[in-house]
């Protein structure tokens, strides 16, 4: 007997979007629509609050299958599996031969060798290193200073090399964006990658270039720009190496994109689906006899941006969900960094942490059991094609530049990097970009200065640089060097809240206050309320405060402040909590500080530092480069 299928709802007419629109903006009693829900994004399209089939029309790739070109749903069309990878810093050949080793039974099926002294790359260390490990089950990736042509020649004589798969971190024009200055000249870079790329042609499963986009991530750009300057840094490598006469499938076949992926969650899965289908296009027009040539091979690492050493286990919360967006956009491996990669050499536990946060998404959430997991999304579905639109158009632009390269040395991506990041700076000055415990709900009580070896910061610059070099850095840096400061000062500062008058708004207002001096580290005594200011100013002064900060009404403070800045006399600063319309009255009178939403949060806290605090020696000593 045929089992009869039943539609689900019918029950229910269909609603139409002009429907929708009428409900919201009756909804909306007036306001703007495009003002009020709208949102206009970093990378410069707009995203509206809701989507619906009728969307999807004019995308042209919906009809394609995981695994077929232009490959936007993805390399495979089996399922969504991923290698789960982690990177050993190698200054001990035997130690890290054995750690390498004692991986691959913890779940890491991709392992990174990132080397620092040229020294210990020999053929016998090469063969000690690998010795442990099962080549045809692991990927296996360098990153080493130099050519890598010596490192390529002990890989090739390692027993069983044909087994090996992997990649090299080989990336002269990420080196010389982020330096100013590469090893060699970029032209001897271009001659280096033919040589890799045909002493490795077996075996073929070895990449020997790499697109390092994080750095531009990493630099505070944005989701486009990454996108759009890692597929001009790939269009400059096939061309600079057909030009060679290496043949375009060879030179596609080597090449692997590293990303950073950060926490705009759904941005960051759109971006890897955008990826392979402009990558795909790029390929296209070099004419490869393989179609699968123009696939693009993909690694992710967790961003570094966004990450903190003040309340570190919030990263792991950080990296969760970026490692759920690299899954979801369909990476082919993933690096989730330790949570206190930040501050100190990771140890077991972060790393196993770290493991396991890719293990639970493919043990206990089966994200690798379905291929494009996104697709038919109507909101991701539509913020692939802008996505793909904007990074699409300023890829042409650079193109239209001469290309990547060229672009790089007349300062024109520099530029817009910088941008970015000055943006995403003030972001983080004011608050608008959040930082949870760091300049936003900090820990009053957590100490870190004794828990530091370094702190992860970043000056790459070369000393006879011959470009401006992109600046990599981390959003809570500054606020970072600022509470250490704080830590190591001679006497910690205190701040009194002289909370007074209305009940509501002395107690939001003290609440607003103590949070955004926390941020500095300073000891907060709040209160619940005094009948008089000159109450207040006594209890304040009793107490020793540094800073007093008067937390009531507008309408009180037009007697209330300079009442309590007479009583004063001096002896602290006092701060008003809010912006009153009588703001400038107020100033006029000698009240001089007012913090309040629209603060910078970032340059007040410095200003009440370089006041208050007598440094007990540098903070640049915790940062190394």
């Amino acid at each position: 007997m045929q089992k009869k299928e039943t539609k689900l709802f019918t029950e229910f007419p269909p609603v139409s979007t002009e429907e929708w629109m009428q409900k919201i903006k009756a909804d909306l009693k007036g306001a703007d629509f495009e003002k009020k829900l709208v949102w206009r994004t970093q990378e410069g399209f707009n995203v509206r609050p809701f989507y619906r089939e009728e969307d999807l029309e004019q995308l042209m790739y919906l009809d394609v299958l995981p695994g077929d070109f232009p490959f936007v749903r993805g390399n495979s069309k089996k399922d969504n599996e991923w290698l789960i990878r982690q990177d050993i810093k190698v200054t001990d050949i035997e130690e890290a031969g054995k750690k390498a080793s004692g991986l691959q039974n913890k779940g890491v099926t991709s392992i990174g060798f990132i080397f620092e002294n040229e020294a210990l790359i020999t053929k016998e260390n090469i063969a000690a290193l690998l010795s442990g490990i099962d080549l045809g089950s692991t990927e296996i990736n360098f990153t080493a200073p130099g050519n890598y042509s010596k490192l390529t020649d002990a890989i090739l004589s390692v027993p069983d090399s044909e087994k090996l798969y992997g990649s090299f971190g080989f990336d002269p024009l990420g080196t010389l964006a982020v330096t100013g200055k590469g090893c060699y000249s970029i032209e001897e870079g271009f001659d280096f990658a033919k040589e890799l790329i045909e002493k490795t042609k077996q075996p073929t499963g070895f990449k020997t270039i790499s697109i390092n986009a994080k750095h531009f991530g990493n630099a505070g750009s944005t989701i486009v720009q990454e996108l759009g300057f890692s597929l001009s840094m790939g269009n400059e490598y096939i061309a600079q190496l057909t030009d060679r006469d290496v043949d375009v499938d060879d030179v596609a076949k080597n090449i692997k994109f590293n990303f950073s992926v950060g926490p705009n969650y759904f941005m960051e899965i759109a971006k890897l689906r955008a990826a392979r289908l402009l990558w795909a296009a790029i390929v296209e027009q070099y004419s490869p006899k393989d179609k699968a040539s123009a696939k693009m091979h993909i690694h992710c690492e967790t961003a570094e941006w966004n990450k903190t050493i003040y309340d570190p286990y919030v990263n792991m919360l950080r990296t969760q969900t970026e490692a759920m967006s690299a899954v979801l956009g369909g990476t082919q491996s993933l690096a989730v960094l330790p949570f206190d990669i930040f501050f100190k050499e990771p140890d077991e536990f972060s790393e196993r942490i770290a493991r396991n946060q890719q293990l639970l998404l493919k043990e206990e959430s089966y994200f690798d059991k379905v291929e494009d997991i996104a697709a038919g999304s109507y909101y991701i579905e539509n913020l692939t094609d802008s996505i793909a639109a904007e990074a699409w158009k300023l890829f042409k632009e650079i193109e239209g530049i001469g290309g990547y390269l060229k672009a790089l040395k007349e300062g024109f991506i520099q530029k817009l990097v910088k941008t970015s990041a000055d943006n995403r700076r003030k972001a983080a000055a004011t608050r608008r970009e959040k930082m949870l415990g760091t300049n936003e709900y900090p820990n009053l009580t957590e100490q870190i200065v004794d828990k530091i070896e370094k702190v992860r910061c970043y000056d790459l610059k070369a000393d006879d640089a011959v470009i401006e070099p992109i600046q990599l850095f981390r959003g809570a840096e500054e606020y970072e060097k600022l509470r250490l400061a704080t830590e190591r000062a001679d006497k910690q500062p205190v701040v009194f809240m002289l909370t007074y008058g209305n009940l509501a708004m002395r107690l939001a207002r003290s609440q607003f206050s103590g949070n955004f001096f926390g941020c500095a580290g300073y000891k907060i005594i709040d209160n619940i309320g005094f009948k008089t200011i000159e109450e207040g100013v006594e209890a304040a002064k009793k107490a020793g405060a540094d800073i007093v900060v008067l937390c009531s009404s507008d309408d009180e403070y037009t007697e209330a402040a300079p009442r309590a800045l007479e009583l004063l006399n001096g002896e602290a600063i006092l701060v008003v909590a809010g912006a009153p319309a009588n703001m400038d009255e107020l100033k006029a009178k000698g009240v001089e500080h007012l913090i309040h939403i629209r603060s910078n949060v970032l340059e007040t806290l410095q200003m009440f530092n370089d006041r208050l605090t007598q440094r007990h020696g540098d903070t640049e000593l915790f940062y190394e480069n």
